[in-house]
């Protein structure tokens, strides 16, 4: 296997940035200095990437066991690399380096004097991360999640309170990247990159000269690709994520009518869909896209325009690898991007398998997902029958209780990011300000 290692021109060039450009002035004397939360896959090349652009200084905090100290431990012995698949000016492969940087389990190391905190770590965790900051943001942070998810910019208003007036937050749908760690700590493989991701971005009550040059920042820790396509409210990022409207559905398909029996195999997942749970995830879809025209019909200049059926989504997002775009069915049947994935099982100790209901599709979608966009349409007065009817079983497979007669009123949303559980009850609570790019 081939791999190239380039240099600074290089990089410059790739992102089409030089010290001498406006975006990003990587001659400063003060560094960009950048904060990754999160210990896993995402995080391992959000800090190389960013770790090898000229002035950026980059820390990591990650609370978990003992991330940090392993993470500091595997960077003693040599410098950390990005391998990049086929990255190279000829379709090469390439590896990015980068010095050594800090990583800490204690937030007061890293986070005062912090530009820009990145979240790379799954939502049920963004509750640690944000108290453990709390106490040491400065008045000129950005954060951003990659991906935030439904309901972030509520969660992040509910723990930072007044300090989150001070803060631009900027959310994307999705992660960027199909990454692996080759080795903890020292080197992480880049094996896709997505074209464009989306998002969108809510600036502070009074923005410095740093909080408008973010995006551009970000985009040059970045690279070339993804392009960040920024539109609209950050309430259209929480309604669209897919994947919290997609697998929970999937999974009620899949398992609404299963009576306990193990099976002898694990289902595919999209490739396993049937007519009727697609049918449903049309549903649910139309549902979303209710609900964001209600909101602008209620606040006409709230932009949810990139809110769309989940069907144009995916032929948005995997136009290249879809085979059959005939139709939703088709499309996630056909879809190369999906291909051997499989329903969450657990083994039996005879061989067969049982659904996974604690598995992130549940545990994580619908508390951190679906739910979120169930209290925004009870907010804003959108019935959600389809939504309902995977929430009802989802939560009873979950042991949970969110929704009672078609409302999200259960005992158990607390444990979500809707608005209701930070005392947000009204449109004008939610939107709090309209600021698009």
């Amino acid at each position: 296997m081939e791999i190239l290692v380039y240099g600074v021109d290089w990089l410059l060039r790739s992102v089409g940035l030089t010290t001498g450009q406006e975006t990003f002035d990587v001659a400063s004397e003060d560094q960009l200095i950048v904060t990754i939360c999160g210990g896993g896959n995402g995080a391992h090349i959000m800090a190389g990437l960013a770790a090898s652009r000229p002035g950026i200084e980059v820390r990591v905090l990650t609370l978990y066991r003992d991330e940090a100290e392993q993470w500091t431990t595997a960077m003693a012995e040599g410098n950390f690399s990005v391998f990049i698949k086929g990255g190279g000016i000829r379709g090469e492969n390439v590896e990015l380096t980068a010095d050594p940087f800090t990583v800490s389990k204690d937030p007061r190391e890293v986070i005062p004097g912090t530009h820009i905190i990145i979240f790379t770590v799954p939502a049920y965790c963004h509750e640690d991360y944000f108290k453990a900051i709390e106490p040491y943001i400065g008045p000129v942070s950005t954060i951003i999640g990659l991906p935030g998810v439904n309901g972030f910019e509520f969660q992040l208003r509910g723990i930072l309170k007044e300090k989150s007036d001070l803060c631009t937050v900027i959310d994307f749908e999705t992660l960027p990247w199909v990454s692996r760690i080759r080795e903890y700590g020292r080197a992480v493989d880049l094996l896709a990159t997505r074209e464009t991701i989306d998002g969108a971005v809510h600036l502070p009550r009074k923005p410095s000269a740093f909080h408008h040059n973010h995006l551009a920042s970000f985009q040059y820790m970045l690279g070339d690709n993804p392009e960040l396509e920024i539109k609209g409210h950050l309430l259209a990022v929480t309604l669209m994520a897919p994947n919290a409207i997609a697998q929970p559905t999937i999974m009620y398909g899949q398992w609404r009518d299963w009576e306990g029996v193990p099976v002898e195999e694990s289902p595919l997942f999209f490739h396993g869909v049937s007519t009727a749970t697609v049918e449903l995830l049309s549903h649910v879809s139309e549902e979303v896209v209710s609900i964001s025209r209600e909101i602008m019909a209620q606040s006409p200049k709230t932009d949810l325009s990139s809110v769309k059926h989940i069907y144009n989504w995916y032929l948005a997002t995997f136009q290249n690898d879809i085979l059959d775009k005939t139709n939703l069915m088709t499309a996630l049947k056909t879809n190369k991007a999906y291909d051997g994935l499989r329903h969450p099982c657990l083994k039996t100790a005879e061989g067969k398998y049982m659904p996974n209901f604690q598995h992130r599709y549940l545990r994580e979608d619908i508390p951190f997902g679906m739910a979120v966009v169930k209290g925004i349409a009870d907010i804003v007065g959108v019935e959600t029958p389809s939504m309902d009817k995977v929430l009802y079983w989802a939560q009873q497979s979950l042991g949970k209780e969110f929704v009672v007669n078609g409302r999200l009123v259960g005992r158990d949303v607390r444990e979500t990011r809707a608005p209701q559980r930070y005392g947000l009850t009204s449109l004008r609570e939610i939107l709090k300000e309209n600021v698009t790019n």
